[in-house]
């Protein structure tokens, strides 16, 4: 019977008949057939279904096992409903099932996986307190999800932790804290750990080399990121496209082109096919030193061999065609996005705006902005921001206000840089007290005021010929 629920509970198998009906076949369930039925309608996402049964199972008068409750709540895990199997988990406990480290573990990673690291850790520190001992996934699960959350100190503690209980870290969790280490500037101690790595046996493969390669590169440490590459091609590790587009970004950083557009065309004579990100980076490398007209025909070259272009490579040339003034060319790529199924997002929208904006096209941006709600979209803070500084500078100062006004109203509340915008706009059309009123209520919301607002305050104080009641004021 169990051998039969078993291939029947296979995601390629039919669904499972519920408990009636194997009734009706003459058969009598036992705890094991329900688990094998539970398993199944979680192996198949059908989460809802397994509680059911679950609940079917104990009206029926059996009792579920730690088996039972494992299986469940790993299906309730995969599928991201923590809560809930945190709920069976207390229940496990109040009965006379004794929870296992691959319970405890599933909900400690899933946990990680959601961000709540507090909790994660709580329910750890209980796990120990109950006499279980964790296990490499107990661990590995905690180090990647404090590394995530950039709490490096804290996964190195653990780290050696799960080292003095004898535990070895596998590939994964060597893999994971040496690219924590290298993402803080901690390559020193990424090497080190490296050397613990070789030292148990294991090979530094692909990625653990990217990611100390990215930690020399973030640090501008260009011959140390290269001699990285070296020495994993010399080991027998094969490159890949993440660590060509690694050493290339690198070379963009610090704005050697020549040898980033090398590293480029190496890629391709190893048989490596460029992505988009790849393409991206060079793209925004050869915008960022004023290579204009070799950022397009990089752009062309892309589309040519079929790599489509993604909201961030649009944003990277609209970016730098506005500030450039070449607003028309900015105009006939939008129009020739805007026919695609790759929609523009508000980011793309608001640069465009912003290219309206300094060159004199204000009624144009107005118009676009009046039109984002037809085309799906809302204004970001950035939108919003880029509008009040046009009206500000066309000394449209209540129309300024009244955008500013609604801003809190559509959720979008202002940040440092739209009450500087704002309050310079003000000081500089002599509306000192409000511009008094904009700076307090900056400050209150734990805002400062920048360089640019300070400096028109400076000017304004020492200008001989500005009243003397508003330099009081001021």
């Amino acid at each position: 019977m169990t051998k039969m629920m078993k291939i029947m509970s296979r995601p390629s198998s039919s669904p499972p008949p519920p408990s009636g009906e194997i009734l009706k076949l003459g058969y009598l369930p036992s705890t094991a057939t329900f688990t094998t039925l539970i398993r199944g309608l979680c192996v198949e996402g059908k989460i809802g279904e397994a509680l059911q049964l679950f609940d079917k199972m104990i009206g029926e008068g059996f009792h579920p096992d730690v088996l039972t409750y494992g299986t469940l709540i790993n299906g309730l895990c995969k599928v991201g409903n923590t809560s809930t199997a945190i709920r069976f988990l207390r229940s496990m406990e109040q009965g006379n099932c004794r929870p296992t480290v691959v319970v405890y573990s599933a909900i400690i990673d899933s946990l990680c996986k959601d961000r709540q690291l507090t909790e994660a850790l709580s329910l750890f520190l209980d796990m120990l307190a109950k006499g279980i001992s964790p296990n490499n996934f107990t661990y590995s699960s905690l180090i990647h999800g404090l590394c995530i959350l950039g709490h490096w100190k804290e996964a190195i503690r653990l780290f050696y932790a799960m080292i003095h209980r004898k535990i070895m870290p596998d590939q994964l969790t060597f893999n994971t804290l040496v690219d924590a280490l290298c993402k803080e500037g901690m390559v020193a101690k990424a090497h080190y750990v490296v050397d613990m790595m070789i030292q148990s046996d294991l090979k530094p493969d692909v990625v653990t080399y990217n990611s100390l390669m990215d930690g020399h590169c973030l640090r501008s440490e260009m011959g140390k990121a290269v001699n990285v590459f070296d020495t994993m091609v010399r080991k027998g590790c094969v490159p890949s496209v993440i660590s060509y587009t690694t050493l290339i970004n690198g070379y963009c950083k610090i704005q050697i082109m020549d040898k980033a557009m090398g590293l480029f065309e190496e890629m391709s004579q190893q048989g490596l096919i460029p992505d988009t990100v790849t393409y991206n980076t060079l793209i925004h490398g050869l915008c960022h030193v004023g290579r204009l007209r070799d950022a397009i025909a990089l752009f062309h070259e892309m589309v040519a061999y079929g790599q489509i272009p993604d909201l961030v490579t649009y944003r990277i040339l609209f970016d730098y065609l506005c500030k450039n003034h070449r607003l028309a060319e900015a105009m006939v790529l939008l129009k020739a996005i805007e026919g695609t199924n790759l929609d523009p997002d508000i980011h793309i929208y608001s640069i465009v705006m912003d290219g309206m904006c300094r060159a004199g096209e204000f009624e144009a941006a107005r118009d676009l902005f009046s039109n984002l709600s037809s085309k799906g979209l809302h204004p970001d803070v950035r939108t919003y921001t880029i509008m009040i500084n046009g009206l500000c500078q066309q000394g449209l100062l209540a129309e300024a206000s009244k955008l500013f006004g609604e801003m809190d109203e559509n959720g979008c509340s202002p940040n440092a840089c739209t009450y500087n915008l704002i309050t310079r706009g003000f000081l500089r059309n002599n509306e000192t007290l409000r511009a008094i009123q904009l700076l307090q209520e900056m400050l209150s919301r734990g805002f400062s005021i920048d360089v640019w607002t300070t400096t028109l305050l400076v000017e304004m104080l020492s200008d001989d010929g500005l009243d003397q009641s508003v330099k009081q004021i001021l």
